[in-house]
């Protein structure tokens, strides 16, 4: 599965604890929109996996 992750928005997220900052660990990508429809939780779930770094990166940019 390929991703245009400019093509991603709408982000929400869980497991966000601020005892864990800055590190996040526990966070996660729970549902998004893509090229304007809601994603599958297949594709969520490859995002979360696949590009994590991206995901984390979208975590903070949410907080602050």
């Amino acid at each position: 599965m390929k991703l245009d992750l400019n093509k991603v928005d709408n982000l929400e997220f869980d497991g966000i604890d601020f005892a864990d900052y800055p590190d996040f660990v526990d966070a996660f990508l729970v549902t998004a929109d893509y090229d304007g429809k809601e994603m599958t939780e297949e594709q969520i779930d490859y995002l979360n996996d696949e590009y994590s770094d991206w995901v984390y990166e979208e975590v903070y940019n949410s907080i602050f």
